[in-house]
């Protein structure tokens, strides 16, 4: 499985738009959400690719790269599984998803990788980089730095959990490499991440990774979701002594998310199991992939949903955004947009946190366009300007953004 760095045309547009400033790359990444990547794991083979080297942001894909580390510290004997790190005020502030650790408390290292790979804890993330950073700042530095080591061109970490950063962004082709160098490098902890459960204290908490022991073959391995990067999904699955990634960025919904890649996986196998393009020996015929369609609108990946569709689909219509939703819609999925702010797949995360201001009290209705005005004016509040300045900030950076994809589109047409 050797990592091959593979030339994309738009790899080199986007490296010299990095260069251009590092806040236009972040923007960039906002305003496009949508990648897919599906590699065969023992070739390395691209089997699908979908703006695939193209600014993203990784959410709690980022804790992959944090095990990485850790388990490169175990292997190097300077931690084991037994023992216990010290849980600082800092990692303890840390906001959802977490295990809601005290200052001063201890958590073994064993408990810690469960804890990352079930429950995505941003607090547990903290603590493994204060113990082997001393500080989340000089970790993120050992992770870019492992990131170069390992190929990773354009990748940029600054936190160990992928709380939101607009500095922190990644590609889907850079998360399957990633992906591909830990079970490489790390294939005798690969099996943490099969867990379908992490026990802490009194309480059982469910792996966000639905897919596994669900799809055949999928045994791992992470999920992550914020509201500027939609919801992430990075998959490995092994049938019949093959393996393959799929990285799929920007989901609308977790189910969505899930069902995409899903049908990236199947696509694959039955794309690996058919005969190979003599002709395009490095990219294997397509016609398993070319079934599997990109979604509706992908750079509206984030939009606000509400009973699994976007708000845009309500059009100016009167929106009863009132929180009764049926028992199988319950999970953060279909929740609206803003209801959503904590990092985390869990309907156990959404539960712990008080409804955004911008929703009305339950029963009530609005527009759309009223519901779009009070995430406005609750944001300005939040950033300590006026609705007006506010705008005129947003504008500018969608500008910014624009210039950017403008310059990425007439480097990739040279």
């Amino acid at each position: 499985m050797a990592l091959l760095n593979l030339a994309f045309c738009r790899a080199a547009a986007l490296t010299a738009a990095v260069g251009l400033t590092g806040v236009s790359v972040g923007q960039a990444a906002e305003a496009e959400k949508y990648a897919a990547l599906v590699m065969d794991s023992q070739t390395n083979e691209i089997l699908h690719s979908r703006n695939a080297d193209d600014a993203r942001y990784p959410a709690s894909l980022t804790k992959v790269m944090t095990l990485f580390l850790l388990f490169d510290a175990i292997n190097a004997g300077e931690v084991s599984l037994n023992d216990k790190m010290t849980v600082s005020r800092n990692a303890a502030a840390q906001p959802p998803s977490n295990l809601k650790l005290k200052a001063g408390a201890k958590i073994k290292v064993e408990d810690a990788i469960l804890a990352l790979v079930t429950k995505s804890a941003n607090d547990v993330a903290v603590v493994v980089a204060e113990h082997l950073g001393g500080t989340e700042r000089n970790f993120a530095v050992r992770m870019t730095e492992k990131a170069r080591d390992l190929g990773l061109a354009n990748t940029t970490f600054k936190n160990a959990s992928g709380l939101p950063n607009t500095a922190q962004v990644s590609t889907a082709y850079d998360l399957a490499l990633l992906a591909d160098a830990l079970l490489e490098q790390h294939g005798q902890y690969y099996h943490y991440f099969e867990n379908k459960k992490f026990s802490w204290g009194r309480l059982v908490y469910k792996n966000h990774n639905d897919l596994v022991g669900s799809l055949d073959g999928v045994d791992g391995i992470k999920t992550g979701y914020t509201r500027a990067s939609g919801f992430n999904l990075m998959t490995s699955a092994e049938r019949d002594g093959h393996r393959v990634i799929a990285i799929v960025l920007g989901g609308a919904t977790a189910r969505s998310r899930n069902d995409h890649v899903a049908d990236l996986v199947e696509a694959a196998f039955a794309q690996l199991n058919g005969p190979m393009d003599a002709a395009t020996p490095k990219l294997r015929g397509t016609r398993a992939m070319a079934s599997i369609q990109a979604p509706v609108n992908p750079n509206a990946a984030a939009e606000p949903m509400l009973n699994g569709k976007p708000l845009s689909a309500y059009a100016a219509q009167p929106v009863n955004l009132a929180m009764n939703l049926p028992s199988d819609q319950s999970s953060d999925e279909d929740m609206p947009g803003d209801m959503i702010i904590v990092e985390g797949d869990g309907a156990e995360d959404i539960a712990s946190v008080q409804p955004s201001p911008a929703l009305p009290a339950p029963g009530a209705s609005f527009s759309v366009s009223d519901y779009e005005a009070r995430q406005t004016a609750q944001a300005a509040r939040a950033a300590g300007v006026s609705v007006p300045e506010y705008q005129a900030r947003q504008t500018a950076k969608a500008a910014a953004a624009a210039q950017v994809a403008e310059y990425t589109r007439r480097q990739t047409r040279r």
